[in-house]
């Protein structure tokens, strides 16, 4: 789940070489954003992070999400998931989204949110929680808990950028939405720097084709700008099942 608030150094980027970096960029050169190389997909079972990007992006938040990244792909060869899934793509947002094949019965959806996660962690995993299901559509939910590491919203939109462009080199017809950081009461003191960074992501996807913005976050404040505190459970974070409505109702026209 996404991780009590606190303060937290950034780490130095890093840049990521790869022995083909050079023609990918070429090949890669008409898309917006940054330049990204094209793994193959991990074959069913593997846990290792995609080298995603010819860029600089940091390390994964957490070594941790290679459990997750194995619980997936076990999960997958139980249960073979649908052809061209809607994925829900995030953090716990969208993990600890319970009812989410009953909020869209008619949709055949596939939740791979890791709670905790940050835009960066989804670039590095993406071939294990987004490409190898090739959706149809794929929604993302990060940044939240980029913002309460200390990382500030032209991170969130760089390496946003950085992820949009690994999926779309890997996933050209794949419509891809993003959904806005959510407000909080237990986060209120970052909303500003959240508004922010949605800001930023928003104005950016608009030049992006095949891309969309989701506002979760306006109808989740009251009259007077507070986070509504009946949308949430006890620890103040997440959300209950009348704040997983108004998602579903913020999303279910975007899906049609």
């Amino acid at each position: 789940m996404d991780r009590p608030s606190r303060t937290r150094a950034t780490g130095p980027r890093i840049s990521i070489p790869r022995a083909a970096a050079a023609l990918a960029c070429v090949v890669l050169a008409l898309l917006p954003g940054a330049c990204a190389t094209q793994p193959e997909t991990p074959a069913a079972g593997s846990t290792t992070a995609s080298a995603p990007l010819a860029g600089h992006l940091d390390p994964v938040s957490s070594p941790d999400w290679q459990a997750d990244m194995a619980r997936f792909a076990a999960r997958d060869e139980a249960h073979p998931p649908p052809p061209h899934p809607v994925v829900f793509a995030g953090s716990s947002s969208f993990r600890m989204w319970d009812s989410l094949r009953a909020d869209f019965p008619r949709t055949p959806v596939l939740n791979r949110g890791f709670g905790g996660s940050q835009v960066r962690d989804l670039a590095w995993h993406a071939d294990q929680v987004a490409i190898r299901y090739r959706p149809r559509v794929l929604l993302l939910y990060a940044g939240e808990n980029d913002i309460d590491a200390g990382r500030t919203p032209a991170q969130v939109l760089a390496d946003t950028r950085l992820l949009v462009a690994r999926l779309r080199a890997a996933l050209p017809d794949t419509r891809i939405l993003w959904v806005s950081i959510k407000p909080s009461p237990a986060r209120f003191a970052q909303l500003p720097l959240q508004r922010e960074a949605n800001a930023r992501v928003e104005a950016w996807l608009r030049g992006q084709p095949g891309t969309g913005y989701i506002d979760v976050a306006t109808p989740m404040l009251d009259a007077s700008g507070q986070p509504r505190g009946e949308l949430f459970i006890a620890d103040r974070l997440h959300m209950n099942a009348r704040g997983y409505g108004i998602w579903r109702e913020a999303i279910a026209p975007r899906l049609r």
